[in-house]
């Protein structure tokens, strides 16, 4: 009998970052305005702390599963100063290996097999693989059509087996940003219910036009349901780095630790030194690096101007994503792979997000210098053009 793996992960979507990475290679010349990262990396301070790393012999050990204790204090000052949680009362920090591992800590310390997770659509992929990963499962709840929150739906869609809602703001892939009184009405309804409240703040420095992103973990007593997802990996140009945090109610800590003990054992030490070194910098050097991304986000927008006819951009006023709706009945993975064959550019299909009715596009535009976005974005409206009928 052939060896199979196991039906659990048979369910689990393939990321798609790495197949349409594979159509670029077999492209050359192709501007990628796929995958989401931006375009600098880390401040030297972070690079500096390498060198205290190394001077301590002790520091080539495992280390404390938590995080190490100069980290999780610059987190906690972070977050009182700019988030507004106070993380000591009655919650706790964990750091972790990218808020990813995070959100798979969160899932596995609250969820049981069959339990329910409500997901807005369009999803995090990884945030869905994760649900169906740990033998749950993921409920979507459809947004609306500019990608804002549908709190009467989110709301039916609760069951006796939901264990959190997930929210993601500023959100990928859509860029949106949700109000604070959906935030504070879907935290008073997890609390009413007695779920979790799982809210992802990677992208919290990414907004424009004067939007300001609001944290739940800040709402006075929401500290027993409410878990807090954030990462270095886009403010400090920390991607590979993989440091990430969590805040979670205290009464999560011992599961957490199971799970993070199992998984990573400690996230990588050199990287927290790393961290710390960006944490003292601040969010200075992510702001000054914004204003080069707003540019490149307003031309964008322009661009785009020119083939709404054949386009629908919703408002997108944070991250560095619009999710392009477009008029069209191709099959969108069908026409990823004709802007990268014939018009060298790509993005990525919405159907990765959970949008399985229309033909939707991600664009990603922080990873790039502001020339080498100007001519991708020419070359994808050049070829929806060409292509769309």
């Amino acid at each position: 009998m052939p060896q199979l793996e196991s039906q659990r992960m048979q369910v689990v979507q393939s990321p798609i970052i790495p197949v349409v990475g594979e159509m670029i290679q077999n492209s050359p010349g192709t501007i990628s305005l796929g995958q989401g990262v931006v375009y600098y990396g880390p401040p030297p301070e972070a690079i500096d702390r390498i060198s205290q790393f190394l001077q301590d012999s002790n520091n080539h050990l495992y280390q404390a599963v938590q995080g190490i204790p100069e980290l999780v204090t610059a987190i906690d000052t972070k977050l009182k100063t700019e988030n507004q949680i106070i993380a000591t009362d009655g919650s706790e920090i964990v750091v972790t290996v990218g808020s990813n591992m995070g959100f798979v800590n969160a899932v596995l310390a609250i969820a049981d097999p069959g339990d329910e997770i409500i997901l807005q659509t369009p999803y995090y992929f990884n945030h869905e693989m994760a649900i169906r990963m740990a033998n749950c499962v993921p409920v979507l709840v459809p947004t609306n059509d500019q990608y804002q929150l549908r709190l009467e739906a989110i709301r039916a869609a609760i069951t006796p087996r939901t264990k959190a809602i997930v929210t993601i703001s500023p959100n990928n892939p859509t860029g949106a940003v949700y109000p604070e009184s959906d935030l504070r009405t879907v935290n008073e309804l997890c609390q009413q219910q007695g779920i979790y409240h799982i809210h992802d703040e990677a992208y919290e420095y990414f907004t424009y036009d004067g939007v300001v992103p609001f944290s739940p973990g800040s709402i006075p007593a929401s500290n027993a349901h409410t878990i807090s997802l954030f990462s270095l990996s886009k403010a400090y140009g920390f991607a590979s780095w993989r440091i990430g945090y969590m805040v979670l109610p205290a009464h999560l800590m011992t599961a957490v630790m199971k799970i993070q003990d199992t998984i990573a054992i400690c996230p990588s030490v050199i990287s927290q030194y790393a961290a710390l070194g960006a944490l003292e910098v601040g969010v200075a050097y992510c702001k000054q690096k914004l204003e080069s991304i707003a540019q490149v986000r307003q031309l964008c927008l322009t661009e785009f101007a020119a083939i709404q006819d054949i386009c629908t951009v919703p408002p997108a006023n944070g991250a560095f994503y619009f999710l392009l709706k477009v008029h069209t009945k191709m099959h969108p993975l069908e026409l990823v792979q004709q802007l990268i064959q014939d018009y060298k550019v790509a993005v990525i299909p919405g159907m990765t997000f959970g949008i399985e009715d229309g033909c939707y596009l991600r664009v990603a535009y922080g990873a790039l210098q502001q020339d080498t976005v100007a001519e991708g974005i020419g070359r994808l409206v050049k070829g929806l053009r060409a292509i769309v009928q």
